[in-house]
């Protein structure tokens, strides 16, 4: 039999009904306080649509924080990490690298500009350049003074980096103390560890989004998602919809929370 093609008003008019029924079911459930997104599929998104230039899909991807955002604020989200850059990302080729920096950099500074958010920085910053970790550093004094939602922007950031970092400073803490090896080995608990994580001072996220269709961590936050509910969806970063938001929230919500026990 002949495939049958939905007019796309039809189509788009079914998203927007199921879209609707989706937020009923979410406003009456348990919302997530602490939303980690993945935002990957930008290069892929921009060779899928004929760019020759990939730095147009980070471009693209940056517009949607926007967004994302707004939907955080909808639902009354406190705290969303977006993991922008990787320490991996820094070892691509030099102009993509530098074309994606100067996007990072231009999103921080209006991120930090908006009254609804505080910026914090996650990720090793002595890896990034200087111009770049100035921008950062910037953005997150500029925004201190900001009350309500925690935005945090991971830059550079790498999972087992951060947990090397975490012991590393907890370490030389210890002996700034004067304690001994042996006594400082039987301080080391994961509560300990986690006083210097980058999110130290922070719930661990409830809900970790990634798109693209790649159904992995890469090392976000490797630690703080040890209980952390994960949702996959095939979307490419820039063409992450408020449906597809929607759904992960609404997937958070079916499932039964245990935290191992």
């Amino acid at each position: 039999m002949p495939v049958r093609l939905v007019p796309a008003p039809a189509r788009d008019l079914a998203v927007r009904i199921y879209a609707r029924r989706l937020e009923q079911w979410i406003r009456n459930g348990p919302i997530p306080q602490h939303v980690g997104v993945i935002l990957d599929g930008n290069r892929r998104w921009a060779r899928a649509m004929g760019y020759t230039d990939t730095a147009e899909g980070h471009r693209r991807g940056a517009g949607k924080i926007d967004e994302l955002l707004v939907w955080c604020v909808e639902f009354d989200i406190p705290i969303v990490t977006l993991w922008l850059l990787s320490t991996e990302n820094l070892e691509r080729d030099a102009q993509e690298v530098g074309d994606l920096l100067e996007i990072i950099e231009d999103k921080v500074r209006d991120l930090a500009a908006d009254q609804d958010w505080r910026i914090r920085a996650l990720g090793a910053l002595d890896l990034l350049p200087d111009k770049t970790r100035e921008v950062v550093e910037r953005a997150q004094e500029a925004s201190a003074g900001h009350t309500g939602r925690i935005l945090n922007v991971a830059v550079g950031y790498g999972g087992r980096q951060e947990i090397s970092d975490a012991i590393t400073r907890l370490m030389e803490s210890y002996a700034e103390e004067g304690i001994e090896l042996d006594e400082a080995a039987k301080r080391v608990t994961p509560d300990e560890i986690a006083r210097f994580l980058y999110t130290a001072g922070l719930p661990d996220p409830d809900l970790i989004i990634r798109t693209s269709g790649e159904v992995r961590l890469s090392g976000f936050l490797l630690w703080q998602s040890a209980h952390s509910e994960f949702y996959f969806c095939d979307p490419y970063w820039p063409d992450f919809r408020r449906v597809d938001f929607l759904r992960a929230v609404r997937a958070y919500q079916q499932r039964a929370r245990r935290y191992g026990k």
